[in-house]
């Protein structure tokens, strides 16, 4: 299921509709008490463009609808939507339907962006070149643990071939984070596809990409807050890589080799810790070239950490994401197997 398109914010808010922005910022939010107002404010303060900001209540429990309505009620510019099924693309096609700008922004509820943030990335679609547009998704920590591992998801001997997590250069790419488009090309593609739940933004980047090129433009930086613990960055990158088989078979073309490395780790690490037990030597020896590269990456990050960090959730960090991310590859395999085996 996918969006249809719509416009018409006001039947939810009960208030008339004001003359149509230039802009619409969208935000799909789940229990955010904690940063949705931080993030608001970035967003509201923009200058140089006429804006709203439809932000989706998608199920929160923790106050965050409440605080919302509160400041819905003082600012004209901000529509709150409900979306209660708690999925991230149902959420991102309730905004699509409500959005009455040219341009369609979307931000994250646990991010902010700097003035300026949403000219220049409108700015950049308007010269009729780009699909799509998006910046460098710079990840920060509050705490000792968080700023550890915001040091690796910004480090390219972590991410790899993620570009928006550490590029300096202008470049083309497959895939950009919190991205800006025209709104009628999303209504055009159907929005966002409901039965993506996770890598929901990847899989429509793939569709984008038949309208044109995405454009990675770093000086359009946005601030996103990392998971504080290592096994909330499992938790997380075992659902990215559980939704990554589902968006393959959709897009074939997008899975690269550099994709298929976590989930080669997996049983490799599963039988060198089977074999620990009767040939400790040779699961040693199996294990030393994993843990050695852990180690060299580690020590590279950690240089780059801001006094205060935790040291030791570096090499753990890492692990967790690649862990994590075979992990929820092979469950998404085996979502498909059994989604194919009620099929038949």
């Amino acid at each position: 299921m996918r969006a249809t398109a719509g416009n018409d914010p006001a039947a939810d808010t009960g208030r008339p509709p004001s003359p149509a922005p230039h802009v619409s910022v969208i935000i799909p939010a789940r229990n955010e008490i904690s940063t949705i107002d931080a993030c608001l404010d970035s967003v509201l303060q923009q200058d140089g463009t006429t804006l709203e900001v439809v932000v989706v209540d998608n199920g929160s429990t923790d106050g965050t609808a409440e605080s919302l309505r509160a400041r819905a009620a003082v600012d004209p510019r901000l529509v709150v939507l409900s979306e209660p099924v708690a999925s991230i693309p149902r959420a991102l096609n309730r905004a699509l339907a409500a959005a009455r700008g040219t341009w369609l922004v979307r931000v994250d509820a646990h991010s902010t962006i700097p003035p300026g943030y949403v000219a220049r990335a409108v700015s950049r679609l308007a010269e009729g070149t780009w699909a799509g547009v998006g910046g460098r998704k710079t990840a920060v920590g509050r705490t000792a643990t968080g700023q550890a591992i915001a040091a690796v998801l910004n480090s390219r001997l972590a991410v790899g071939g993620s570009t928006y997590h550490y590029g300096t250069t202008e470049t083309v790419v497959d895939h950009i984070p919190f991205g800006a488009y025209r709104t009628s090309v999303v209504r055009e593609l159907g929005g966002w596809d409901e039965e993506v739940l996770n890598n929901e933004d990847f899989e429509f980047d793939q569709r984008l990409r038949a309208h044109g090129d995405l454009l990675f433009d770093p000086a359009l930086e946005i601030d996103w807050n990392a998971r504080e613990s290592v096994g909330a960055l499992f938790r997380q990158y075992r659902r990215y890589g559980r939704g990554k088989p589902g968006v393959a078979r959709r897009h074939p073309g997008s899975l690269r080799l550099r994709h298929m490395a976590p989930p080669l780790l997996v049983p490799w690490l599963a039988a060198a810790l089977v074999t620990s037990a009767r040939r400790p030597r040779v699961a040693g020896a199996a294990l030393a070239p994993y843990l050695l590269a852990v180690g060299g990456a580690s020590t590279v990050i950690a240089r780059e950490l801001p006094p205060g960090s935790s040291r030791r959730a570096v090499p753990a960090a890492l692990v967790a994401m690649q862990v994590g991310w075979g992990v929820g590859f092979w469950e998404g395999v085996l979502d498909l197997l059994c989604a194919g085996r009620a099929r038949t």
